[in-house]
C-alpha cells in the first residue's frame, strides 16, 4: 500500500539537499521552483512517514496486548489512527491541478445593467482586494476603465502570494472558482422609485505562472498605440502612451493604458497577455483546464451566472454547490472563505469521484 510513494520520498530528500546549497539560491528562479516543489510534497510525506511510525506501534502494541490489556487497549486506539492517516494520505494523492501553485490575473468586467453593473464591478474589485489582504497576499491594480458614477467598466488586478505558498493555498488554487458571471439585485442608487433592480457582472481568473512556457514570437503581435483617455494625469490625451497588443494566431487583445508611459504600458499588456495565452494553451493540453475555463465567463449574460448577491435579503447564494449565507455585507468586505472551501470540496468530491471512476 502506497509503495509510489517512496519515490516521492527520494524526490523530497534530494530536494532538502539542493535547498541546503548555498549556490542555488544565486538563481532565485531556479531555487523558487524547487521550494515550490518541496512545499507541495512535505504534507505527503510528513503523512506518509507518520502512517508508517502508526504501523509500527500497532505491531509492537499488539505483541505487548496479549500480556498487558493496557496495551491491547492502544492497538485499538492505533488501529483508528493508521487508518485516518490513510484516508488523508489517499486524497493528498489525488492529482492536482498542475496550475493550482500559480498567482493569478484577474479580470472583473461590467456586463448587463449599466451604471449600476459598473458601480457592482467595482463593489466585487474591493471584495477580492479585501479577501487578499486577509489572507496576506499582496494585488496590484494592472489596468482599469472608470465609468462616469465611480465604479469600473473594465479592471484587471494581480494577486501574489507572499513566498512559498503551502499546497491548496496560492491564489489561483482558491480564486479560480470565482470565474463566471456574478448577478446582483438591488436598489441601484439612481433609483427613485425604490425597485430592485438586477444586473451582472463577469470575472475571469487566470493562472500567472513562471513553470508553464509559453513562446510569443514577436512576429505574431500587433502592437498599436493612441492617446490615454480619463483620469490619469498630464500624459493623459497629450501623448500616445496607451498600447494595444493583437496576438494575431490566436486573436487575443490586450489594451493598456494605466501607466504613463508607452513603455509601461506596453509590459502591463504583455503580462496579461501571457496570462492569457497559459490559459489558452492548457485549454488545449488538458480536458480538465477546458472544463475549468469553460465554466468562466464567455458572454457576461445573466443567464450564465453562478452567483446571486441579493441585497435586500442580505442573501448570497453559488448555483454551482447549492451554497447560500445570509451574510452578504461580510462576504463583499472580503469574507469569502466558506463560499470557496464549499467549491474546493465539491470540486475534491468530483475527482475523487472521477478517479474511482477509472480505477
Amino acid at each position: 500500500m502506497f509503495e509510489a510513494v517512496e519515490a516521492l520520498v527520494d524526490e523530497y530528500v534530494d530536494l532538502e539537499g539542493k535547498l541546503a546549497d548555498p549556490g542555488i539560491h544565486a538563481d532565485q528562479n531556479a531555487a523558487r521552483k524547487l521550494g515550490r516543489r518541496y512545499s507541495q510534497l512535505r504534507p505527503v510525506i510528513s503523512t506518509y512517514r507518520a502512517w508508517l511510525q502508526a504501523g509500527e506501534d500497532l505491531e509492537a502494541a499488539r505483541e505487548l496486548g496479549a500480556d498487558d490489556p493496557a496495551f491491547k487497549a492502544e492497538a485499538e486506539t492505533l488501529v483508528v489512527q493508521q487508518q485516518e492517516l490513510a484516508d488523508h494520505l489517499a486524497l493528498l494523492l489525488i492529482p492536482r491541478d498542475p496550475l493550482d501553485d500559480s498567482d493569478v490575473i484577474l479580470e472583473i468586467k461590467a456586463g448587463e445593467g449599466g451604471d449600476e453593473s459598473a458601480l457592482f464591478a467595482g463593489d466585487l474589485l474591493r471584495m477580492y482586494l479585501r479577501y487578499a489582504e486577509r489572507r496576506g497576499w499582496a494585488t496590484e491594480v494592472i489596468e482599469s476603465e472608470q465609468s462616469d458614477l465611480g465604479g469600473y467598466k473594465d479592471v484587471t488586478v494581480a494577486v501574489k502570494s507572499r513566498g512559498v505558498a503551502e499546497p491548496g493555498e496560492s491564489p489561483f488554487a482558491r480564486l479560480k472558482y470565482e470565474g463566471g458571471v456574478h448577478r446582483v439585485q438591488r436598489v441601484p442608487a439612481t433609483e427613485s422609485q425604490g425597485r430592485i433592480h438586477t444586473s451582472a457582472a463577469g470575472v475571469l481568473v487566470l493562472p500567472e505562472t513562471e513553470d508553464v512556457e509559453v513562446e510569443i514570437d514577436p512576429n505574431d503581435l500587433r502592437i498599436d498605440v493612441y492617446r490615454s483617455s480619463g483620469p490619469g494625469g498630464q500624459s493623459v490625451n497629450t501623448t500616445d502612451s496607451a498600447v494595444r497588443i493583437t496576438h494575431i494566431p490566436t486573436g487575443v487583445v490586450v489594451s493598456c493604458q494605466n501607466e504613463k508611459s508607452q513603455l509601461q504600458n506596453k509590459e502591463s499588456a504583455m503580462r496579461i497577455l501571457r496570462a492569457r495565452l497559459v490559459a489558452l494553451a492548457e485549454e488545449a493540453a488538458a480536458k480538465e483546464a477546458s472544463d475549468v475555463r469553460r465554466s468562466q465567463v464567455r458572454t457576461v449574460d445573466r443567464s450564465e451566472r453562478i452567483r446571486t448577491y441579493n441585497f435586500p435579503e442580505n442573501r448570497i447564494s453559488d448555483h454551482r454547490v447549492g451554497f447560500k449565507a445570509y451574510n452578504l455585507d461580510y462576504v463583499l468586505d472580503g469574507e469569502l472563505e466558506p463560499m470557496i472551501q464549499a467549491c474546493v470540496d465539491a470540486d475534491l468530491a468530483a475527482r475523487m469521484a472521477a478517479l474511482g471512476e477509472t480505477s
